[in-house]
C-alpha cells in the first residue's frame, strides 16, 4: 500500500498544469500525454529494421495516432547501450522523409530524436515540433540549432541526462546519490541554456531512463519521480521495453508489456507530462485508469 504522504505528493503533482506551444499545436498538459515511438533505425533494441521505410513508418504512426499518441518521436541513429554512430547524411536520409511525410498527412506533434545540429534544423523545417536530445544539446552547434528553432517555428526542446556516450553509458556507471545528481545536472544544464537564450518555457527534461544507469538507479529514479517536478517543466520519460524491466523480471524484450505498463502507471502518478512507448494502445489504457481515479 502506498503511504499516506505519498498519496498526497502525488496529488499535488498533478494538480500542476502546463500549457506548451509545439509549432502551431498547443498542448495542455492536464493529464499525461503518450508519446510513439518510432524508429528508422536497423539496429534498435527493440524494433530495429520495423520501419525503414516511408510507407511502413507512415503505417506504424497512423496507428499510433489513431491509439491515442500526441507525440510520434523519430529516431535515425540508435541509442542503446554500445550502439555505432551513423553518419549526418545517414541519419537525414533517414528522418527528414518520415518527418515530412507524417507532419503533412497526420495530426500529432512530431518529436526528432537526435543529438545532430544539422538534423535538428532540417527536421524542424521539414515539420518538426519538438526537438528530443539524449545529450541535453551538448554536441557541437545544437544548442544554437535549437534556439533558433524555438524561436523562429515555436519548437520546444527536451533535454536528457545520460551519464557517459551510449558506447561506454553502461559500462559500471557509478553515483554518490542518482537522484541528487540528476537534479543537479537539470539545474546546471538548464541554467546554461537559458543564459545562452533558450526560453525556460520551451524547454522539458528526461531523467534517462537506462543511459547510464544500474538497475538501482533506474528504479531509485522511478520512485522519486515527483522530485523532478520543482523544474516547473513537463517531465517526459521512456521505460519500454528497456533493460530495466527485462532484468528485473527476466523477460525478453517482447516479452515486457506487464512490466511496461507498470512502469507508466507509476509515472502517471508522479505527475509525468510525456510516457514514450512502444506500445501507445495499451499505456493509454493505463492512463485513462489514473486519470478517472484523480477526477474522482
Amino acid at each position: 500500500m502506498f503511504p499516506t504522504q505519498y498519496i498526497q505528493e502525488v496529488k499535488l503533482t498533478l494538480t500542476r498544469i502546463h500549457m506548451m506551444k509545439f509549432r502551431d499545436r498547443e498542448v495542455k498538459f492536464d493529464s499525461p500525454k503518450v508519446m510513439g515511438i518510432l524508429n528508422v533505425t536497423p539496429d534498435s533494441f527493440s524494433d530495429g529494421g520495423q520501419f525503414s521505410t516511408v510507407d511502413s513508418a507512415m503505417r506504424e504512426a497512423e496507428s499510433m495516432v489513431n491509439a491515442g499518441a500526441t507525440f510520434i518521436d523519430v529516431g535515425g541513429e540508435s541509442t542503446r547501450p554500445g550502439a555505432k554512430a551513423v553518419s549526418l547524411q545517414e541519419e537525414l536520409d533517414r528522418v527528414i522523409p518520415v518527418i515530412e511525410s507524417i507532419s503533412k498527412h497526420l495530426d500529432v506533434v512530431v518529436s526528432v530524436d537526435t543529438s545532430k545540429a544539422q538534423v535538428m534544423t532540417q527536421a524542424v523545417e521539414c515539420g518538426a515540433g519538438l526537438i528530443n536530445d539524449v545529450r541535453a544539446l551538448r554536441s557541437d552547434g545544437a544548442l544554437i540549432a535549437a534556439i533558433h528553432a524555438a524561436n523562429n517555428f515555436n519548437v520546444s526542446v527536451c533535454l536528457m541526462h545520460m551519464q557517459g556516450e551510449p558506447q561506454n553509458m553502461q559500462h559500471r556507471p557509478r553515483y554518490d546519490g542518482v537522484v541528487g545528481e540528476v537534479i543537479s545536472f537539470f539545474e546546471q544544464r538548464i541554467k546554461e541554456c537559458t543564459d545562452t537564450g533558450l526560453n525556460y518555457q520551451r524547454i522539458l527534461i528526461d531523467p534517462g531512463f537506462g543511459f547510464g544507469k544500474t538497475l538501482d538507479h533506474n528504479y531509485q529514479i522511478l520512485k522519486c519521480l515527483h522530485e523532478f517536478n520543482q523544474f516547473d517543466a513537463p517531465l517526459l520519460v521512456g521505460m519500454s521495453r528497456k533493460s530495466m524491466i527485462g532484468e528485473l523480471l527476466q523477460r525478453d524484450v517482447n516479452q515486457r508489456l506487464a512490466g511496461n505498463i507498470a512502469t507508466a502507471t507509476i509515472a502517471a502518478l508522479a505527475g509525468v507530462g510525456i510516457i514514450r512507448v512502444h506500445d501507445v494502445n495499451e499505456t493509454m489504457d493505463a492512463i485513462k485508469i489514473v486519470n478517472k481515479l484523480q477526477s474522482i
